[in-house]
């Protein structure tokens, strides 16, 4: 389960404030479990807790961190590592996106299953033609597999609430 020993952090902000109470507590076993829990590398809380760096993460760090943790146990894998892929790149891109990736009530699990619901909704009868030289022999195929320009639309509105690109 994710988030279970800190809970959900809704920014970079609110993980930097939980990392300076465990390091003026002096406790670097805690700092090292909040940054595992929240998928940055315990050489971060370490070097942060040495006073190398001012801050555990930024919002990137806090971002990818929840991406990472979300991916490990959603298990990703094919379109849905290119949907992942994306959302990286966003994040690095767009300050702001970042930032909507590690809000509360935001996942790696929601923004698929809105992309999924796209799909069902606008799935297509595959042509006659193509399930015969593909050797199946059910009477009807559908499929509504999102192309990129879609995807980055759904991906968009789901985290930032906002429409762009392809309609």
């Amino acid at each position: 389960m994710l988030f279970e020993r800190f809970g959900e952090f809704d920014s970079a902000e609110e993980i930097n404030r939980a990392a300076a109470g465990l390091l003026a507590g002096n406790d670097t076993e805690a700092l090292r479990a909040l940054a595992a829990e929240n998928g940055i590398d315990t050489e971060e809380a370490d070097d942060y807790a040495d006073g190398c760096t001012p801050e555990l993460v930024n919002p990137l760090m806090a971002a990818y961190g929840k991406l990472r943790v979300e991916a490990e146990e959603l298990k990703p894998y094919e379109i849905m590592e290119d949907w992942l892929t994306y959302i990286r790149a966003r994040c690095a891109e767009e300050p702001e996106m970042a930032a909507a990736v590690r809000r509360k009530g935001k996942s790696l699990r929601g923004c698929i299953a809105e992309l999924l619901k796209w799909s069902f909704a606008n799935a297509k009868d595959v042509d006659k033609d193509i399930l015969k030289a593909a050797g199946i022999k059910a009477p009807r195929v559908t499929l509504g597999i999102p192309g990129m320009g879609r995807a980055k639309t759904v991906i968009t509105e789901y985290y930032l609430g906002q429409k762009e690109g392809v309609k």
